[in-house]
């Protein structure tokens, strides 16, 4: 955790972390990254966790296992006096402090004086500062941070797993080169990276150079400083020092055409079987699933190289929700799959699949065959915990609605010759307590970033329609 240093107190002495209920909703895990210092948990929090430990999706996991860790604490001392929580050896993660619930019910200013959850869980902060202590509320509730800052009470969002969201990764460089460059490229089928080393420095606002750095998988947009028609696309081999150019499609992707550069660059990921996680990044319109939908049916259905398709996505309402639906879980799930079915009608229309044989059939009826044969399947996110998926193509779809520790468990369930595809975008997150910075995809793409068996691209040109791409622009 980041935190702002208090000129009155020693920076040597610990400080203590007053929990909000949604930091341990969003990660368990977070008792443990405080290194030498106290955790503390108002008595409130217990209840709210109470109350959400029987949910049967993630939030009630994540309710559950904190009361594990609580458990097993307990059965070391007191949580009312503290425990170390060294005491749960590995499982700590190397955390040398305490954590202790405060059961008292503190005096509170009279703008907090309400009986609210929110307002007895800030009064625990609250108590800590009064007496002199370094407090630092932690919460992923915006209102509950500007209500403890209005106190005076340090607060801070739950940092531990977020990343830049401004600057995320976008998976290529595009770079002014010499001709030489690109004609050496294209000559030699090959380019040693350190050719491009003086293309790639570049001066930071300190007026310093610095060399960018070119990880594996990057891809670099070549352009001839001399003529802007003269240019190049390459990919820096895994494991390797230099760059290969990137093929350009001889035939469509079952009926798709790339129809700008980063499409080009998310397909040669996507058809790449060495590469077995690819994130895409990307607005409405720009393609996102419809790409992985197309490299997904091309290497199941007609190149054979995985068993079957599996698409899932998080059960998460844009807005407010409609409640429940009627019906079997297939039914259940046609209203939240129904923007994949929109592709997969395109897909498998005689207009998406020019080769296929048309027949009397239609594009529904055939999405419906390969529902029955099972080669193709449909699953919300829920039923993929404890699963382990081997020789899949994987898509998850809207993944910028998971938290980083749902986004570990769906990887982590990964089988031997799976391709897992996630996609989504940033700037549309419908989670309350995730942004653009603190969700899973974004966490993805940092932290998984210059591995060999990884790829990322994120695509900024909507190709859905004029309006779509004005849409995307202006509101």
């Amino acid at each position: 955790m980041q935190t702002k240093s208090e000129p009155s107190q020693s920076t040597t002495e610990p400080k203590y972390y007053v929990l909000d209920t949604n930091v341990l909703l969003h990660n368990p895990n977070a008792l443990f990254v405080f290194q030498e210092n106290h955790v503390v948990i108002p008595y409130p929090v217990l209840e709210e966790l109470d109350a959400m430990k029987r949910r049967e999706d993630d939030v009630g996991r994540s309710a559950r296992s904190a009361i594990r860790f609580l458990d097993r604490l307990r059965k070391y001392g007191k949580l009312t006096e503290g425990v170390e929580l060294s005491k749960l050896g590995v499982k700590a993660g190397g955390a040398t402090g305490t954590l202790s619930i405060d059961i008292n019910d503190h005096d509170r200013p009279p703008i907090i004086a309400s009986e609210q959850p929110d307002n007895r869980i800030i009064a625990a902060a609250w108590a800590l500062h009064r007496e002199g202590k370094r407090a630092v509320f932690v919460t992923k509730d915006l209102a509950a941070r500007i209500k403890s800052d209005s106190l005076g009470i340090q607060s801070e969002d739950f940092l531990n797993q977020q990343v830049d969201g401004d600057r995320l990764y976008t998976g290529y460089l595009e770079l002014e080169t010499s001709s030489e460059i690109i004609d050496t490229l294209y000559r030699d089928r090959m380019l040693e990276v350190e050719s491009l080393e003086e293309y790639l420095e570049v001066e930071n606002p300190d007026g310093e150079n610095y060399t960018r750095e070119l990880t594996p998988n990057q891809f670099v947009i070549l352009t001839d400083a001399q003529d802007d028609a003269h240019s190049g696309l390459a990919r820096r081999l895994a494991d390797t020092e230099h760059l290969i150019p990137v093929a350009q499609q001889k035939k469509p992707t079952f009926g798709i055409v790339a129809r700008n550069v980063q499409q080009t660059l998310a397909l040669d990921l996507l058809l790449d079987d060495d590469i077995k996680l690819v994130t895409l990044l990307g607005s409405a319109g720009t393609g996102k699933t419809l790409l992985a939908l197309a490299a997904g049916m091309t290497k199941v259905f007609q190149e054979e190289r995985f068993d079957k398709l599996l698409v899932a996505r998080p059960i998460m309402p844009m807005g407010r929700d409609i409640g429940y639906l009627p019906g079997d879980k297939d039914e259940k799930l046609g209203a939240w799959m129904q923007p994949i079915f929109d592709n997969l009608s395109y897909l498998m229309s005689t207009r998406g699949a020019p080769n296929q044989n048309a027949e009397s059939k239609t594009s529904e009826q055939r999405t419906d065959k390969l529902l029955a044969d099972g080669r193709l399947v449909l699953e919300p996110l829920t039923y993929i915990r404890g699963r382990s998926i081997p020789h899949q193509f994987m898509i998850v779809d809207e993944a910028q609605n998971l938290t980083p520790h749902e986004v570990k468990t769906i990887i982590s369930r990964i089988g031997e010759g799976t391709k897992l595809i996630l996609t989504g975008d940033i700037g549309q997150i419908d989670h309350p307590y995730l942004d653009s910075s603190s969700n899973g995809l974004s966490y993805a793409v940092e932290r998984m970033r210059g591995l060999g068996i990884v790829g990322h691209i994120t695509l900024e040109k909507s190709e859905r329609s004029t309006l779509a791409s004005l849409a995307a622009e202006r509101l």
